[in-house]
Formats: C-alpha cells, structure tokens, sequence
C-alpha cells in the first residue's frame, strides 16, 4: 500500500486524539497545541543513555492493570522436592480470561550456570499459557519448555522463559527462613532477587503466538511485552515460595516464611547484553510510538500551572526517597557509581532549591515549566530526565490513559510517485543529523555489528583488526542515509525529472532506506539521533534506553557491552492484588525496616 508524505504528515498518531505536526513539533491534544521536544533533544543517543523508568513502563502499566481489574493468582499445583526441584502450576483470572503459568525446576551444576544466550541448562524454565491444560498439553511443556529455544511450541504458549538462582542470595536467604530468621536487608540491598532472567520470548517465536494474535485476543496482555513483563512478575512470586518451601524442608519446626515487606523488596534479576539494541533500530515505527506517549505526557505535565504547596511538598518528598534509592544501590562500573552520585547531589539541592519561598513562589507564578528550565541550567540532562519522571507521579490522570497508545502498526510505507527531489528535500530537513556525520573519518565508521556464530549473540567489531565486517548487520541508519542521499543526488544530475520509482529500479538497494524515511518523517521520534559505528559508541545508553520503557531498577553495568538490573523491585506482591492499595508507590523503591 502507498501512502503520500501529506497523508503521514497530518495522520492521527494514537487513540486518544493527540495529532502530530512533526514539521513545528506540536501535537493537537483533545483540541489544545501543545509544545513537544524536538526530536534532536529527544533521541540524542546521549540523554537516551539518561532515560528513567516512569508511570508508562511496563512493569508500571501490567501492576497498575492488575490492581484495578482485580487479578486473581491462585496455585494449583506445587509439586517440588525437598531441595525445591519440581514443578508448579499458578493459575490467572483476569475477567473473563484465564491463563496459565507453569514452571519447571532442575538441577544444575554450578559449571552449567551460565546467563548467556547459548546456555542450554537452567535452573528454571518456564511458560504463559492461554486457557486451561489438558493432560496432554502439560506434557508437551514438560517436554519443550525445558529445552527452550530448542523445543517447539503450542499457539496457546504466550511467552517462553528461563532463569537461574542467584549465585549471592538465594542460599543466604534460604539459610535464615530455615534458622527462623528474616534475610538480611542489607544484603538484598546488594542484590534485591533470588533469581535472574537470561531470556524472555514471546511475539510468535518458537511456535508460540503472534503478537497479532495476542493484541486481539487476550485483552489482559494487549499492551506491548506486558504478557512477558507478567512472567517475570510470576518467576518473581515462585522464586519466595521456593525460598520457603526448601526452609521448610530443612528445618519443619523453626523455618518461617517471608515477611510481606521482604517480599515486595525482593524483585527479579535480569542481565541484558547487546541482544537488545538492534530491537531500538529495527522497530522505529513501535519506538516513536513510545517516545511519542512520554513526549506528550511531558507535555501535558508543562502546561500545568497549579505548582502549589502540596505538589512541592510531593516533589521534596519523592527527591528524598530517589536519594535514599541511589543510595542503597550498589553498581560495580566507577563510572556509574559517579553518575549516581551526581545524581544524589543533584536531588539535594533540588530538595533545598524548592523549599526557598523565593523559588517557590516563582514556580506557582510560572508553572512547571520554570522548574525544567532550571534544572536543565543547572544540574544537567540526568537530573532533567529524573524530575521529568517525578512530575509524572503528580498527575496520573494525565499520564496514566496513554498507556493504552503504547502499541503500533509498524507497517513502513512507500511513496513510489513522490518526486526524487522531494525526497532530496525530507533527507536534508530530517536526517541533517546524519548527513553531517563525516564517514570519510576512520573513526566514525570504526566499528560492525554482527552475529556472533559461536554465541549466537549481537556483537562489535572493530574494522581495523577484526574479520567479519561482510556480514554486518543493517543496523547503520546514518550511514544509510549518507549513501542514499548520495545516490540520489547522482540521479537527480542524470534526470532532474527522475521519481522515487525510478531511483529504486537503479538502486533496489536503496529501497529500506527510502521506506524508513518517507514513513518516519511523519514520526519525528524513530530514529536515534547517533553514529552505531563510532569509535567512541557506548552501546549502553541503547540498552538503558530500552530498560527504561521496560520499567528496570537498578542500573548495573558489567561493562561496556552487558547490564545487570532488578525487576519488580518493591512492587505489590499477589496478596496485595485484592486489597484497596496504591498500584503506583514502588518507584524508586527503598529497603524495608522491620
């Protein structure tokens, strides 16, 4: 289907009535302009790299849904031994829907733990499930989910998993139940789980069902990665009853269960390498969605002029807790131990900076907009993206209804009748970013992606001394870009006359690059504003970007190419799904005291 530039230009971009006009960057909302960011602020692979979990992440969106429908979570089987291998079966009524959860748990030798991809033992295994389980169903995923990627799927499995205990906590925490003792705080500081995730599949992988199945019939995960966002959330649930449960076997008279606020300290483990950035490249349309939702939010946020004490008083309140946060987090990079600590500093004079009345009397007359330009001046993008985040705690009512905009066609339209000239014209307007990169500099076309054969993972190569530079993986939009725009400039000197059909029968090569952007010029947010084949790249800031919509805590990076970070940290737990609570108070979430 082809679709012209106009029509991208003027479509409605989401449900609930927000328009986008990417040439001024205004979005039409419910009748009133509001003012966005521009994109060269936005997608700045930079401030990506500072991005924070907010009230539209994931995790944040699934609890909140959870909550409000009232989810029930009832066992149904939980046959594991006394060292806790086994099997369990949890099952979900959500509405009129109902799912299940299944979990297999083995033995494995200390040698075969491994978090990498090309693992193949686990301690855990595991699946969402659509519907109920037939004898013979439960066979099958007895049979399959252990072997993951090598086992095949029903269409009823939703999402595929695996985890592996924590090689610091899980013993320590299963030693003080059995002692009749709660786990040590300060410990679970450092780590915060039991058990760490190395994958989570879903979107029609392995036989399992599509994303296009999903969004349409099983209402209760239509919204992106909330069905895989809900397996760590159950992985999160099994992992204290295995704690107990292996307690309770080694001392019956004296082990005791967790304590509720324990258990919603303890969160889930994750460890994110390089996998996860060519996600960002190759799904712009999804991510501009994203992007677009928090522009808007922001936007909505600025607008607001109603900076009274009690929103200031929110506001102190929210700084002290994300200082205690920083402060009970542990990270091994010195780097990042910096960034946190620039952040704590940042959070303590902010906190003080508000409690001026000079200040704050300026913020009641002008509105939050005073603030952001304030801390922009003065404390930098990091603590500009934090506060940003915080605001959106102050008005849920704004915020909170564009989750439900998070999904996308990611169709990538073609104008094959545009004139090549036009198109010359959206390449200079839209991607001057990348056209400026100068890929004749070393330097600047330094680095490769690819995959890695032997780990079956994405890697970095550095052209000057590594070989594998022919297979490299289309992930280089800029440089696409460049060569494209030179391409074109070459017809247009043959034939001025030329049309964007006649330019892809010479160059059919060329024809990605067209597609991304005649349809992401109408979408401001998709593309990131960076060179992947820098010699000076931190991959980072891609992963930290992404973990960021996911909703992860804890930001741990092992180097420059792998990340650990905490899930579900502080979130409700089960039992508290049925009782009249705030789905939304486990930001930043701090250590207990008992």
């Amino acid at each position: 289907m082809t679709t012209s530039i106009t029509d991208q230009l003027t479509r409605a971009d989401n449900a609930i009535g927000a328009v986008f006009d990417p040439r001024v960057s205004t979005v039409i909302d419910d009748g009133a302009a509001l003012t966005l960011r521009p994109a060269a602020v936005v997608m700045d692979l930079d401030r990506l790299g500072m991005m924070q979990p907010s009230r539209l992440s994931f995790m944040r969106t699934l609890v909140r849904r959870m909550v409000q429908e009232a989810w029930r979570i009832t066992e149904e089987r939980f046959a594991l031994d006394n060292d806790g291998y086994g099997e369990a079966i949890y099952c979900l009524e959500a509405g009129a829907e109902s799912y299940r959860f299944v979990v297999f748990s083995s033995p494995l030798e200390k040698a075969h733990r491994n978090d990498r991809v090309i693992s193949n033992q686990w301690d855990l295994t595991m699946a969402l499930v659509r519907g109920n389980l037939s004898d013979a169903q439960l066979d099958q995923l007895r049979l399959n989910v252990p072997l993951q990627e090598a086992g095949r799927m029903e269409e009823t499995v939703l999402v595929l998993s695996r985890a592996n205990r924590s090689a610091r906590s899980f013993a320590e925490v299963v030693a003080a139940l059995a002692a009749g003792q709660q786990p040590d705080v300060e410990r679970l500081k450092i780590a915060g789980y039991l058990c760490r995730t190395t994958a989570v599949y879903g979107s029609g992988k392995f036989g399992m069902a599509g994303w296009h199945v999903v969004k349409t019939s099983c209402r209760s995960f239509r919204t992106p990665f909330s069905g895989e966002m809900f397996t760590c959330y159950m992985l999160r649930h099994f992992s204290c009853r295995q704690v107990e449960h292996i307690a309770r076997q080694r001392s019956p008279g004296s082990a005791v269960t967790l304590a509720p606020e324990i258990e919603r300290y303890i969160g889930i483990g994750n460890a994110t390498g390089l996998g996860m950035a060519p996600f960002l490249i190759k799904h712009p349309v999804l991510i501009s969605h994203w992007m677009t939702q928090r522009e808007i939010a922001l936007a909505r946020i600025m607008s607001q002029t109603d900076c009274d004490a009690p929103k200031l008083c929110a506001l102190q309140s929210m700084l002290e807790q994300v200082v205690q946060h920083l402060q009970e987090t542990t990270v091994a990079a010195d780097y990042q131990t910096s960034r946190n600590q620039i952040l704590i500093a940042a959070c303590l004079a902010l906190i003080s900076k508000v409690a001026q009345p000079v200040f704050s009397d300026a913020l009641k007359r002008g509105g939050w907009q005073v603030l952001q330009t304030f801390v922009e001046d003065h404390y930098g993008p990091a603590a500009e993206e934090l506060v940003q985040v915080l605001l959106f705690e102050l008005y849920p009512h704004l915020v909170d209804s564009l989750e439900e905009s998070m999904a996308a066609d990611e169709t990538l339209d073609l104008d094959s009748g545009m004139t090549l000239i036009e198109l010359l014209v959206l390449l200079e307007t839209h991607y001057d970013w990348a056209l400026n990169i100068d890929f004749n500099d070393p330097n600047h076309h330094a680095l490769f992606w690819y995959r890695s054969e032997e780990k079956m993972e994405p890697r970095l190569g550095d052209r000057a001394c590594d070989a594998g530079a022919e297979r490299e993986l289309p992930l280089l939009i800029a440089l696409g870009v460049r060569q494209c725009f030179d391409a074109i400039q070459k017809s247009l000197a043959e034939n001025p006359e030329s049309l964007v059909v006649d330019f892809l029968i010479e160059h059919p090569d060329q024809l990605a690059t067209v597609r991304r952007v005649q349809t992401l010029c109408g979408l401001p947010y998709g593309d990131i504003r960076g060179n992947l084949s820098d010699r000076n790249l931190e991959p980072m800031h891609l992963l930290r970007a992404k973990l960021s919509f996911f909703g992860v805590g804890k930001f741990d990076p092992k180097s420059k190419l792998w990340v650990r970070n905490t899930m579900f940290q502080g979130a409700p737990i089960i039992e508290d799904l049925s009782q009249d609570i705030n789905p939304d108070h486990w930001y930043f979430p701090t250590a207990p005291v008992l």
